[in-house]
């Protein structure tokens, strides 16, 4: 039996799924799972972030910066067609195809 093969994600990836977690104000989980992560992971990561000195820390780049109207709709927009998008894929996913007719 074999275990499932561990992933690795540059320090890049990190740092960008800590500042989404951040600056969208959504929970943890529902970020996780957005990204595809377990949320124990995420959490670790934002928790690391934190412990890091201030001088080292980091700064998320919407926080100097307010979202202008248009931003804040289109983001609005992209997570309803991503919310739409995941159900679409998952009624897709559970259908096994067409059904034999029944012989009589």
């Amino acid at each position: 039996m074999q275990g499932r093969q561990r992933r690795s994600f540059t320090e890049d990836y990190k740092r960008q799924a800590v500042e989404l977690a951040v600056s969208s104000g959504r929970s943890i989980g529902s970020v996780a799972k957005e990204l595809g992560l377990r949320d124990s992971v995420l959490r670790r990561w934002l928790d690391k972030v934190r412990q890091e000195p201030a001088s080292a820390a980091w700064r998320p780049t919407t926080q100097g910066t307010p979202m202008s109207a248009d931003q804040a709709s289109e983001i609005a927009r992209l997570r309803q067609e991503n919310e739409r998008l995941r159900m679409e894929r998952d009624i897709l996913k559970n259908h096994h195809g067409p059904r034999p007719a029944c012989a009589r």
